[in-house]
């Protein structure tokens, strides 16, 4: 698989699910779509088909402050970011100091929260930022905190993201106030596409994470929008009786957050959708 020009290791990230989602565009007519995302997380995916020419422009949303200040940095701020990569000392002291800014977000600069936000990714365990550190406080693990920190490859993505900023835009919101944010744009083309945080699990991954009412009022604003959008869920029997009145389907995809196996989601579609066929979708 090609790999992503994302800098963040993100979990239950869907860059994997790259051809599908090319396939799923590409047979409905949406090809150069504004390709929006309320929770942007990563945005491995994303990116992907942006510089594959599949979809025209990127809107990203995130409402954790951490993530949103990292991809607004990359697209407007990229040399300096650069410079703090370049400089940064991988030890236990810069991770202490680093993860004290997170504890205090709200009130430093968004370039160091950035930076923060980053070198948390890289040097915790499966990219998750309130994780321990890789390779444990002592250091004494089978691997060091420095072993997914690649100055240079990280530099390079953020210099290739940052060429491409013109088409990509970043939002720090609520995720429903993102969509009707879009539905007011009134864009050309839009399709959301939807990942939500983990119904199961979802605490242990995420700083923002959801309970049944908040995973429900985004399944009844979904229902009543107008936007094409797809939505990818842990396969649970919460979602799926959630979304009952929509066509799902599961498919198969590798986890790695503390251990790597294979997990089974539900990708649901709404009405603007015909039913679908691919190789890696079963009707759920």
């Amino acid at each position: 698989m090609k790999r992503s020009l994302s800098p963040l290791r993100y979990p239950g990230g869907k860059a994997s699910i790259y051809d599908m989602t090319r396939d799923v565009i590409a047979c409905h007519d949406m090809e150069l779509c504004q390709y929006a995302e309320p929770y942007a997380g990563g945005c491995g995916l994303a990116l992907r088909l942006l510089t594959s020419n599949v979809v025209e422009e990127l809107h990203l949303n995130d409402i954790d402050q951490s993530i949103a200040s990292l991809w607004n940095c990359i697209v407007n701020q990229p040399e300096e970011l650069a410079s703090l990569i370049s400089l940064a000392k991988i030890d236990m002291d810069e991770w202490y100091k680093q993860k004290a800014i997170q504890d205090i977000k709200d009130t430093v600069d968004p370039l160091e929260l950035a930076f923060s936000t980053l070198f948390l990714n890289r040097t915790n365990r499966s990219g998750i930022i309130k994780a321990g550190v890789i390779g444990g406080k002592k250091q004494d693990g089978a691997y060091r905190m420095d072993c997914r920190f690649n100055k240079v490859a990280l530099i390079k993505k953020v210099h290739q993201i940052a060429a491409i900023k013109d088409k990509i835009h970043i939002y720090n919101m609520d995720a429903i106030e993102f969509i009707e944010k879009l539905e007011s744009l009134a864009l050309p083309k839009p399709l959301l596409m939807v990942d939500p945080p983990y119904y199961n699990k979802g605490q242990s991954l995420y700083t923002n994470f959801y309970n049944h009412e908040d995973h429900a009022a985004v399944s009844e604003k979904l229902a009543k929008t107008d936007l094409p959008w797809l939505l990818t869920y842990d396969n649970t029997p919460e979602i799926s009786d959630l979304y009952k009145k929509f066509a799902q389907y599961q498919f198969d995809i590798n986890y790695s957050a503390a251990k790597k196996r294979v997990g089974n989601e539900l990708f649901i579609t709404s009405s603007h959708f015909d039913s679908l066929e691919h190789e890696r979708l079963k009707m759920a």
